[in-house]
């Protein structure tokens, strides 16, 4: 039997699948961590790889008969793409099945950042509720305000269109013209700067690149509104998290909502102990749902790759190089 290699337990109905088709290896235990089970078991053809472990040029040279990557996420600056392609490496990931999941996320960081919810939750479990208050834990109303959508892919025009139940008036950066979505649902295409100026609330969808490492930095900050709401469900390395804790601490920007960080698990513990931040801890696509959807979506590239099919979810890198 082809050997696959697991780089986590995930959905039960997907680990059931691969252990009646292939030789499956689930990295830990008596293997060790990911990089311990590569070496391991080099002779694998297929790999499962998560957004929480890095798949490196020496991990991926290590592997004598790797066929196929199988991502189990939508990102993928986890994996050394440019080493998986000099070996002709194949590699997917799993697209579309999360939009949903993932702006549900986006909004509720949104209505919590900007209703300070996880306070008041702390206010009444630590029995510091005396009863109501005209002034008490007041925040940002939502009908009306500005939403500024970073990144108008799936995800940010699934957010996008939830914010407009909200009576929420819409706005969006994109790096490429998106005149259906502007035309379809009157949403204006704007300049960076004309965004984090004019928004109440921010809300980054942008895939990883080195392009847009900390795009959102000290000086981006400093130029939004006093009393604007910052939400990440996208990267953390997309923003300074030392400069976003600055512009807490100095209520430069009202609140910020995150479920994502610059390094993975840790998070800057400056952040941890502002009111005005909101943290998650990566959740995006955490519903039974969609995780048994991204599992099965990975079993399948496994499937057709290792038996000389074209996988359906290639990354666009693979797809720009089969079209040469």
């Amino acid at each position: 039997m082809k050997k696959v290699i697991l780089a986590h337990r995930y959905h039960e109905e997907a680990v059931a699948a691969l252990s009646r088709e292939f030789d499956l290896v689930i990295a830990g235990g008596k293997d060790g961590g990911l990089r311990a089970c590569l070496r391991r078991h080099a002779d694998a053809e297929a790999l499962i790889s998560f957004l929480s472990d890095p798949v490196d040029r020496s991990m991926i040279q290590g592997m004598r008969k790797l066929r196929i990557i199988a991502n189990f996420a939508v990102g993928y600056n986890n994996i050394d793409i440019a080493a998986a392609l000099q070996k002709s490496i194949l590699v997917t990931h799993t697209p579309d099945v999360l939009t949903r999941a993932t702006a549900d996320l986006a909004m509720a960081l949104i209505l919590a950042a900007s209703r300070r919810l996880v306070e008041g939750d702390a206010m009444v479990r630590a029995g510091e509720f005396h009863g109501w208050q005209a002034g008490l834990l007041l925040g940002k109303e939502l009908n009306g305000a500005l939403l500024g959508i970073v990144g108008m892919g799936r995800i940010g025009l699934a957010v996008a269109l939830r914010a407009r139940a909200f009576g929420m008036k819409v706005v969006f950066y994109s790096r490429s013209a998106k005149p259906r979505i502007e035309k379809q649902f009157g949403f204006a295409r704007v300049t960076f700067l004309e965004l984090i100026r004019s928004a109440d609330v921010v809300s980054l969808h942008l895939p990883y690149s080195p392009g847009v490492h900390h795009l959102f930095n000290r000086d981006v900050f400093a130029v939004m509104k006093k009393d604007a709401v910052f939400v990440n469900t996208a990267r953390g390395a997309l923003m300074d998290e030392a400069a976003l804790a600055d512009a807490l601490e100095k209520s430069e920007i009202f609140a910020a909502g995150l479920d994502v960080y610059e390094n993975e698990p840790a998070v800057n513990p400056r952040l941890k102990k502002l009111k005005n931040a909101v943290l998650l801890p990566h959740l995006g696509s955490a519903t039974e749902a969609t995780r048994r959807q991204m599992a099965m979506m990975t079993v399948q590239a496994v499937r057709q790759a290792l038996s000389g099919r074209k996988p359906r979810h290639l990354i666009p890198e693979w797809k720009e190089r089969l079209k040469k």
